[in-house]
């Protein structure tokens, strides 16, 4: 420091001092402390004890703990931060600081203290301190008026009304473009009834199409459009009648023997016979979707019968086929889950890939397993008789109950679980097994004002506690109250009247002091260190923080000032190792 000051910035003289000592010297010209006593300064990075005797400063006797308000306000971050992790942006050291200067205070008996918060008693909610952070409630959708759903309503209505005319205007065109296209098959058709034999070809080549079987299929699609464009109910006879013509004009050699065809003509027939298959299977498939959804609608109506003649008793059967049904499908998936196999203690046993297979799918690795190895070392000739291909039958059936799609008993399940949600509004349906929480506790909650309350509790005594217990924060030093006994032996003179007038004139100073109960604390915890009966007053600075700059501003301002101050010739004749021994002398 010397070195900077003269070198660099050439001040003409300096003076070192001691911030403790200069505020116990400016509380002492005003009264309120005596020429001996004790000087506890707990600042910001550091605390000390300083002894004074006839209103000097005995070093040799000074006390340091490496604890002050930097620790206690770093102590008071971690906690909200721990408490509240998804606040901690708005921790800031400044804001910390701020409410560590605000709500702290020192405990007189910290396990007390502790008890009234355990307790969550009367008075340790008088001592709780509550944080607003910003915070903006959502806004709340109030409903519509009826001026405003008259005003929907109609804006609606004419869009509906809009969409009609351009739906009505596309149909009048499309039913335009379809009659001109059947009045043009029309016309082509009686032209073509004029036309002789063998100038047939020459004119079909000319309209683009193959044959008259072509321009007849052509003209009955269209039909069948224009039909549907204008919403004519459909024949079903004429329907039938047009489709078994199409389909002998389709198939023409299905019905002809083979004797009297061609080679090629006979290639023909086995395209047609295999497409006509191929056709009839459709047929077949969707003749059966047909009853079923006429079953399905035939079981709704009767359902829907029951329901109106005995409601409670319709409800009743409905949770009773609900309760069997969720009961097999959770069966079912357990015995998927876990296979068909358990040891004696009823619980699962080592289960491989053969134990956990349905019977079906067992049934299919026995059918491949025979398929494979039951054919002998010599040609493989599988697929040769027609009874080989019966085992992709036996292999397909629909009893498999494989995760290739949703099961019959789901289905089911579901169906009777939503009607059931829409007669009963007290129903619940079951979560799907293997689903840790219901969809309910996965709903995000809204945030509210207390969401953004910071509480202080415990805090606000717990932080400021570190100054008598530093081993909290692993630091292995004696606290303040400790420090002052320390400091009191480390006195070379074993005077019981001196220690008793030191005892008697005790200033605390410094930042960290102006914590409430810091006072009763001190005497309390220096009572229990000294003899019984031994005086003790403690008593805080006028302004703890500014006393020290005040003590040294009164000081510099005395005429013997400069008899004290170490020169910059000083510094460049004896070099920096004199300051070693500089000492700055308080009583003048």
């Amino acid at each position: 420091m010397a070195e900077l000051l003269f070198e660099t910035y050439g001040v003409p003289s300096i003076a070192f001092g001691v911030d403790a000592a200069f505020s116990y010297k400016y509380n002492q010209q005003h009264g309120v402390c005596n020429k001996d006593g004790l000087a506890l300064c707990p600042g910001f990075n550091t605390t000390h004890v300083i002894p004074f005797v006839d209103g000097e400063p005995i070093y040799k006797g000074c006390c340091r703990t490496n604890v002050g308000g930097f620790h206690v306000t770093d102590y008071l971050k971690q906690l909200l931060s721990l408490k509240y992790p998804y606040h901690m942006a708005r921790f800031t050291w400044e804001k910390v600081d701020d409410l560590k200067m605000e709500h702290c205070y020192i405990a007189p008996d910290y396990a007390s203290e502790v008890r009234l918060f355990q307790k969550k008693s009367k008075e340790a909610k008088e001592k709780t301190r509550c944080w607003q952070l910003p915070w903006v409630p959502p806004p709340t959708e109030e409903p519509p008026s009826e001026e405003e759903i008259a005003r929907k309503a109609a804006i609606r209505e004419r869009q509906g009304q809009r969409l009609r005319e351009m739906a009505e205007a596309k149909r009048s065109s499309r039913i335009n473009e379809l009659e001109n296209e059947l009045h043009g098959l029309e016309f082509l058709l009686k032209q073509l009834e004029q036309v002789e034999d063998s100038d047939i070809p020459s004119f079909l080549a000319e309209t683009g199409y193959v044959s008259r079987q072509e321009i007849e299929s052509a003209r009955i699609k269209v039909t069948q459009s224009l039909r549907k464009a204008k919403g004519e109910p459909k024949s079903e006879q004429a329907e039938t009648e047009k489709a078994d013509s199409g389909i002998n004009e389709k198939y023409s050699l299905i019905n002809i023997p083979d004797d009297m065809l061609s080679p090629e003509q006979l290639v023909e027939k086995k395209k047609q016979l295999l497409l006509k298959s191929m056709s009839d299977g459709r047929q077949r498939m969707k003749q059966k979707r047909y009853e079923e959804e006429l079953e399905r609608e035939r079981k709704q109506q009767l359902e829907e019968e029951k329901r109106l003649e005995n409601p409670e008793l319709y409800l009743e059967q409905l949770r009773a086929k609900y309760k069997d049904l969720s009961e097999k499908v959770d069966q079912r998936k357990r015995l998927k889950t876990n296979g068909d196999h358990s040891n004696g203690n009823n619980l699962s046993g080592g289960i491989g890939r053969g134990e956990r297979l349905s019977t079906a799918q067992r049934e299919r690795m026995r059918l491949l397993t025979t398929a494979a190895f039951d054919r002998g070392k010599g040609e493989d000739t599988f697929g040769a008789k027609d009874e080989d291909w019966q085992l992709y039958k036996l292999m397909s059936k629909d009893n498999d109950d494989g995760d290739d799609g949703p099961d019959e008993d789901d289905t089911e399940l579901a169906r009777i679980s939503s009607k059931l949600q829409d007669l009963d509004p007290t129903f619940v349906p079951k979560p799907e097994t293997g689903s840790s929480q219901p969809a309910e506790a996965s709903r995000v909650r809204p945030l509210t004002k207390e969401d953004f309350q910071i509480v202080l509790g415990v805090e606000r005594f717990r932080c400021p506690e570190i100054l008598f217990n530093p081993n909290w924060i692993a630091v292995d030093q004696a606290g303040l109250d400790e420090m002052a006994g320390v400091s009191i032996r480390r006195l070379s003179c074993k005077d019981e009247e001196l220690e008793k007038r030191l005892t008697n004139s005790i200033l605390v100073t410094g930042g960290s002091s102006i914590f409430p109960g810091m006072i009763e604390r001190l005497e309390a915890g220096i009572r229990m260190i000294r003899p019984c009966g031994s005086p003790i007053k403690v008593v805080r600075a006028l302004d703890p923080i500014m006393d020290a700059w005040r003590g040294a501003a009164a000081y510099a301002t005395i005429p013997l000032f400069h008899t004290q101050t170490f020169s910059r010739m000083d510094y460049f004749e004896k070099g920096e190792d004199c300051l070693r021994s500089y000492q700055l002398k308080y009583s003048l």
